[in-house]
């Protein structure tokens, strides 16, 4: 089954790039083929590292006091683009009342992330999916029903078990390793909760309960919610330097970056983006970690020695995507961390909040 899984991206993945080499039709299609392929792709890779470092107790939380609101919006973004352009509709319902939790942020997003994203890929087009929570007793209750395809009584108790699926046929038109639910449940049981699966069967839909323990008061009193940013406004004309001794890599996000209207230079290694940035210094530097002589966490160090360069915003691209490998990038200087291949809604996103609101370059304003 896992070979299965990995290999299915790779068969309309390989024939659209044989048919982007011919003279074809609809051309655009088959990019847009390709790309839901290598995503798909990297999610599969994703889980298959999230659940060897869980079960293996590699994962540690970074617990700090947050606001469920916060979580729960972060999640939501997350799968936002999949629930309308299946035409779900999606009602989120919370507590009027602020819920406070010690917990890890990011992997508590991922945990509401992953079973908001099974509830969109089980219910059909133009069904409904919920999300409510509310205080019981010492607890939070998160519940995430839907209307999709449900689940089998004689698979329910088995849910969360590792590389178990209910129908195949079903599971495997959709896509998935049959992991995401044991991530969620050992990310949860890690918080010190519980999570419980419901369904009345086959065609009845699903409900999925996490149960979180509230926050300490001594907790509760610190914590704060995580208002994201606004959205800076849409402006070009950053100058980016890209360090990357992949030249295929380099030169093919060089080419979607000046289209989005950057001025951009490339790099193979961070003795020569050192030298770079002394004759001309760029917005954002976007650096590989694994460089040749000098990595990225010493050139980020470098840099960051440098007087005059405490504007410049430096973005890691790593193949690893581990809570340890971020906070390595952070404590090396880097100011973001992107897992390749870099999402480029995010990339995008994140050069917005670099140009800021004014729509003028950061370096301008400080």
């Amino acid at each position: 089954m896992l070979a299965h899984e990995l290999r299915n991206p790779l068969a309309p993945l390989s024939t659209s790039l044989h048919l982007l080499q011919l003279d074809v039709p609809d051309r655009q299609h088959l990019v847009q083929m390709a790309d839901r392929q290598v995503r798909h792709l990297a999610r599969l890779v994703d889980d298959l590292l999230d659940v060897s470092r869980i079960t293996h107790g590699k994962v540690t939380l970074r617990r700090e006091p947050v606001l469920l609101s916060a979580v729960v919006e972060q999640a939501v973004e997350m799968i936002r683009a999949t629930t309308e352009s299946r035409a779900h509709a999606f009602t989120v319902s919370l507590a009027p009342e602020p819920i406070r939790l010690d917990a890890d942020p990011a992997r508590l997003a991922q945990v509401i992330g992953n079973l908001l994203s099974n509830a969109s890929k089980y219910t059909p087009r133009g069904g409904s999916i919920w999300l409510t929570a509310e205080r019981a007793g010492g607890e939070v209750a998160v519940r995430i029903r839907d209307t999709g395809i449900g689940i089998a009584p004689d698979f329910l108790p088995h849910v969360f078990d590792l590389f178990v699926q209910g129908d195949a046929s079903l599971d495997r038109s959709r896509g998935g390793l049959g992991i995401g639910l044991t991530i969620v449940r050992n990310l949860v049981e890690m918080h010190g909760g519980r999570v419980e699966a419901h369904s009345g069967g086959l065609g009845q839909g699903s409900e999925f309960v996490v149960h979180l323990p509230l926050a300490q008061e001594a907790a509760a009193g610190r914590a704060t919610g995580r208002a994201r940013r606004a959205p800076a406004s849409a402006g070009n004309g950053l100058t980016i330097l890209i360090v990357e001794d992949n030249q295929d890599a380099a030169e093919s996000l060089a080419m979607m970056l000046r289209l989005w209207g950057h001025a951009v230079e490339t790099t193979f290694d961070g003795l020569a983006a050192l030298e770079l940035v002394a004759r001309h210094e760029p917005d954002v530097i976007l650096s590989d970690l694994g460089l040749p002589g000098m990595d990225g966490y010493d050139l980020a160090r470098r840099l960051r020695e440098r007087p005059g360069l405490e504007h410049v915003v430096l973005v890691a691209l790593s193949g690893y995507g581990r809570e340890e490998d971020k906070q390595r990038a952070l404590d090396a200087g880097f100011d973001h961390h992107l897992v390749k291949p870099p999402d480029l809604d995010l990339l995008a996103e994140l050069l917005r909040r670099v140009v800021g609101t004014t729509g003028e370059p950061t370096r301008a304003r400080r």
